[in-house]
């Protein structure tokens, strides 16, 4: 798995459904630097099982991420028109009906790789034929991507395993902090409690009333 923190986000461009059902050729996370963060999550596929209720959870917190300023895409490797299908059944009958923010098609798993969530990879057998030794979709992986396009935190979990959204709206809270106040984020840090200046000493007082 690539390590990603500190360096530019990959870039790709590729087909998205938006709003619930647009098309969208071409869709790239580049439109988001110098203007806004992005929380930039991978799940593994349609009409599966623990992934709608990844993807109805940022829905429900979608207006959270908003008002922070911060967007939100998902990606799979499935096709454009997998992705649509899906958003046109009901919660009801297992789809994703009601779910607006983007999702981008990674038809070619190439921003799965890029991002370094591909579950599997390509080898030659000894017949020289291209075969995979894995499922070759994306793990739970999340990016959370500032306005410069630079990656500031990743988290990646395995098939089995949901995420926590709200701490994805917490490290939104946290990179915030930190870029208008200058102030480090300590251990269980929430927007509105104290977080710490960079030094011995602000380490020291803040352990001091903790």
């Amino acid at each position: 798995m690539s390590i990603l923190i500190g360096k530019k986000a990959p870039s790709f461009s590729a087909q998205a459904v938006v709003n619930g059902g647009e098309f969208v050729k071409g869709y790239s996370l580049e439109q988001f630097v110098g203007e806004k963060p992005v929380l930039f999550f991978f799940y593994p596929k349609d009409f599966t099982f623990v992934c709608p209720t990844e993807l109805f959870a940022f829905q429900n917190k979608l207006a959270e991420f908003e008002a922070r300023g911060c967007a939100v895409v998902a990606c799979s490797t499935d096709t454009e028109q997998s992705h649509w299908g899906w958003l046109q059944m009901p919660k009801a009958e297992g789809g994703i009906q009601g779910i607006t923010y983007p999702l981008v098609a990674d038809t070619d798993k190439t921003i799965s790789a890029n991002f370094g969530v591909l579950a599997g990879e390509y080898e030659l057998d000894e017949n020289d034929n291209m075969i995979a030794n894995g499922p070759m979709i994306a793990f739970r992986g999340l990016f959370l991507i500032d306005k410069n396009g630079t990656v500031q935190h990743q988290v990646v979990n395995n098939f089995p395993l949901g995420r926590n959204v709200d701490e994805a709206l917490r490290m939104v809270d946290a990179l915030q902090h930190f870029e208008e106040n200058g102030e480090v984020c300590p251990a269980n840090w929430s927007k509105g409690q104290d977080a710490m200046k960079e030094s011995h000493e602000g380490v020291a007082d803040y352990l001091s009333k903790h």
